[in-house]
């Protein structure tokens, strides 16, 4: 039921070229890694803005362009994703920026459902951290191939190669580097280039808010200039070679092997290394199975999935923006595509790219892009959307909260507004809405994974819907899904509590582990099931 542009003038061999020239990936790692600021510095380098937003680091940085809500500029911390596209080198790039704060973790698995490759981004002094941890084990999960940054090389830290040993240890993946830093933590001088032997010496600007200065050296003029720091680092390089730590194209995009590199994001130091390794090695846009793990090829008609649903971007308006990986064929704006969750037609005249905060129209987009749809109230998160021939992509598993709170309006002739809020931000997945008979509409649960989802949703409700509230603690830590037949039984146990989610789902709560327990061995025939990501 497809009307308007229904092809493209783009034959199937221009559409594989133009996948090809994709590189989509996001950038992962513990708080405080300098994630936003690696994003605004590969921006930099690709020409895509002037200034970089690091200036002397947060207590004086602007806020990067990544980072548009309040709460983000005021805080120093990335609490939403955002996508951001640019090209070099004759390249594509999609780079989707992800929270950085762990009580936001399922925001991030919904941006890792669309991208190809990831950057992990590790602090020199603190190695891997519990987030970066968390997400790489997701990255291993979906069969994402990894490129390690060790960032922050201006400032003392580890040793380069006890960072390697921490890196297979932890991970279980060889590290391959491909640059070797040549002065230790602290004195970043430069790179050796483990490929062809030369040594790329940077040269700090005032801060870092333009492009560092680079001066490629031959490794006699590298002796010469650097002397014994020179020595050191040729010599950590050959005893990579002897462990046989060298790239291997296959390994790491199964996922054995990471390549790694050594930068200062904040002094753009490394930064051009990096958009260069991912123009070589990592994947471009390629087939995506469907639910029956059919691959959908590239240059098969336009199909795409909501990875994210957004609103309050635009101050000046409410709308709501729904982020589409493009999957195969060609997205063009007008075009009437299906809704595969309904079977319905979604008209696409309102389509955008996004870069942060800013906006512009989009006429079309290839397999690897990102296209923002306006005020795309029918689309939820993990839906599909196709032309011609259907297909209907995975969905998106919802994380199991672990934080309860009840949220009331704090002015009843404000109800209106208050219930729209909480809707929408139910439809975003910015929180879990969990309803009950017995609670009512006026009083729903709010479930999340950490409790910074909930600052999250009072400042919108207060800001952007005009619906002051105010929030309750509940005395559970720990969600099950259930079946209507269980319900009856686990209503009558104290400390569980069971509500309904708005995709449908009964979930049982408990005050602790020990009360679950106590319930499952009381009731061995009541359903109580974890709440899986897969």
């Amino acid at each position: 039921m497809n009307s308007g542009p229904s092809s493209s003038s783009h034959t199937p061999a221009a559409v594989r070229g133009q996948a090809k020239r994709r590189r989509t990936f996001a950038v992962i790692s513990h708080p405080d890694s300098g994630k936003s600021t690696l994003t605004e510095a590969l921006a930099l380098h690709a020409r895509a803005i002037g200034t970089a937003g690091a200036t002397h680091g947060k207590a004086g940085r602007r806020s990067t362009v990544s980072d548009w809500m309040s709460m983000e500029q005021e805080r120093g911390i990335s609490i939403t994703s955002a996508a951001l596209q640019f090209e070099y080198d004759d390249v594509v790039f999609n780079l989707l920026d992800t929270p950085g704060h762990a009580d936001f973790s399922e925001d991030t698995y919904r941006v890792l459902s669309a991208v190809d490759s990831a950057v992990m981004l590790v602090d020199a002094a603190k190695g891997l951290e519990v987030q970066t941890m968390k997400l790489f084990e997701v990255c291993k999960h979906r069969g994402i191939p990894i490129v390690t940054v060790i960032n922050k090389w201006d400032r003392a830290g580890h040793e380069p190669l006890a960072l390697m040993d921490e890196i297979h240890e932890r991970t279980g993946m060889l590290p391959t580097p491909l640059t070797w830093p040549v002065g230790q933590s602290g004195d970043f001088r430069g790179v050796l280039d483990r490929l062809t032997g030369e040594y790329t010496k940077y040269t700090r600007d005032s801060g870092g808010a333009s492009i560092a200065g680079e001066e490629t050296f031959a490794p006699e003029a590298a002796q010469q200039l650097e002397g014994e720091t020179w020595t050191t680092a040729v010599d950590e390089a050959e005893l990579l070679e002897l462990e046989e730590q060298d790239h291997d194209q296959e390994a790491y995009l199964a996922g054995r092997t990471t390549p790694v590199l050594f930068a200062s994001a904040v002094l753009n130091f490394g930064v051009h290394k990096l958009l260069d390794t991912l123009v070589a090695i990592a994947p471009a846009a390629e087939p995506r199975p469907d639910v029956n793990e059919e691959p959908r090829p590239v240059d098969a008609p336009f199909s795409g999935f909501v990875f994210k649903v957004q609103a309050g971007m635009d101050s000046n308006h409410r709308d709501r923006l729904a982020y589409v990986r493009v999957c195969s064929g060609v997205f063009e704006r007008g075009m009437v595509v299906t809704h595969a969750n309904t079977g319905k037609p979604f008209a696409t005249k309102y389509a955008q790219q996004v870069f942060g905060r800013d906006r512009e129209a989009v006429d079309e987009a290839f397999p690897g892009d990102v296209v923002g749809l306006v005020n795309a109230s029918a689309l939820g998160v993990g839906d599909s959307l196709y032309l011609d021939r259907k297909v209907v992509f995975p969905g998106i598993p919802t994380f199991s909260p672990e934080h309860f709170m009840v949220i009331r309006a704090k002015d009843s002739s404000k109800y209106k507004q208050f219930r729209k809020g909480i809707e929408q931000l139910d439809h975003e997945g910015v929180i879990q809405v969990l309803r009950s008979d017995l609670r009512g509409d006026q009083a729903p649960v709010l479930g999340a994974v950490g409790p910074m989802q909930f600052e999250v949703a009072e400042d919108r409700m207060v800001n952007e819907f005009n619906a002051p509230c105010e929030l309750e603690r509940l005395n559970f830590s720990i969600a099950r899904r259930t079946v209507r037949d269980s319900v009856p039984t686990l209503s009558r146990e104290r400390n569980v509590e069971v509500l309904s989610r708005s995709d449908g789902e009964l979930l049982a709560l408990f005050s602790d582990r020990w009360r679950l327990q106590g319930v499952e061995r009381a009731h061995p025939d009541v359903v109580l099931e974890p709440l899986v990501v897969s």
